[in-house]
């Protein structure tokens, strides 16, 4: 078995590269600067041999995909679609990692795999078109790994922000009113690297799967958390509204996921996010 991870430089996939090699499978990192996932012809290239493509390379600037939409979508749509028929020529099978944004955030129960689509948002557009690339061109061999609320070792993050805003000011004004899954990018690593070995197995029914942790809180919450892991004190974080941060892009009020679909493939769902803080935080100086 070997595995391709397109944008294996970020910091879902250099988490990824370490998870799957970790799970023995023979792994082809590939950086954007050794494959830009928007030339076709290079795209081909690196696809003879490889039995799935974790595609981790997007375009991850939610605000100024809406003033550049069609350079957002050029990766996050367009390009994906070049990848999955590739792939379907090719043979190989496509996990693509995507994101709480095709959603339109407005629900109060988890999102099921299922749900319809609705993105509010230039980023979300595209990553729509993505997944509806993958699920039509290769059927039983793609599979769409939605996830949010990253945080990890090797990027910037809201977790990595919030350590540095803590050294900074005496008190922190934190959204309250956006719900979510803090997600560490080394669970989800490690979660499709079993998709991986699942799918080659023929064990993982094709289709969308939610890697994100399990509970929910909000940002607040969150910084709250972070503050207690580093024993300081949790009150220096104030509760404000989304209206207190406009930014040009839409942010879904609740974008907590549903994980029915792992069970179908022997596969567990993620650790709580507060275990997942902690076991990131002790990771990190």
């Amino acid at each position: 078995m070997k595995v391709l991870v397109t944008g294996a430089g970020g910091m879902l996939g250099t988490d990824l590269v370490t998870a799957l090699r970790a799970a023995g499978i023979t792994t082809v990192a590939a950086t954007r600067d050794s494959l830009d996932i928007r030339v076709p012809g290079d795209v081909a290239a690196a696809l003879p041999g490889i039995d799935v493509v974790v595609n981790a390379a997007a375009w991850t600037d939610v605000d100024r995909a809406e003033a550049e939409e069609a350079a957002a979508t050029a990766v996050n749509g367009t390009a994906v679609a070049t990848l999955a028929q590739a792939c379907a020529r090719s043979g190989a099978r496509l996990v693509q990692i995507s994101t709480d944004y095709v959603f339109s955030g407005r629900a109060t129960t988890p999102w099921s795999e299922a749900a319809a689509t609705d993105p509010v948002s230039a980023y979300g557009r595209g990553k729509e078109l993505g997944e509806r690339a993958v699920l039509e061109h290769l059927g039983d061999r793609g599979y769409v790994v939605r996830t949010a609320w990253l945080h990890g070792a090797h990027g910037r993050n809201f977790v990595a922000t919030i350590l540095r805003l803590a050294a900074e000011r005496p008190t922190l004004d934190v959204v309250d009113d956006q719900h979510g899954q803090p997600t560490w990018t080394c669970a989800l690593a490690d979660q499709v690297a079993q998709l991986c070995l699942a799918a080659c197995a023929g064990d993982a029914p094709a289709g969308v799967y939610h890697g994100t942790a399990s509970g929910q809180t909000t940002w607040h919450g969150l910084a709250r958390a972070v503050f207690a892991e580093r024993g300081l004190d949790p009150d220096r974080v104030r509760p404000v509204g989304t209206a207190a941060f406009p930014r040009p892009a839409r942010r879904p009020a609740y974008s907590v996921l549903g994980h029915d679909r792992w069970q179908a493939a022997g596969i567990a769902a993620q650790p709580a996010w507060q275990e997942q803080l902690g076991a990131a935080l002790r990771q990190s100086p």
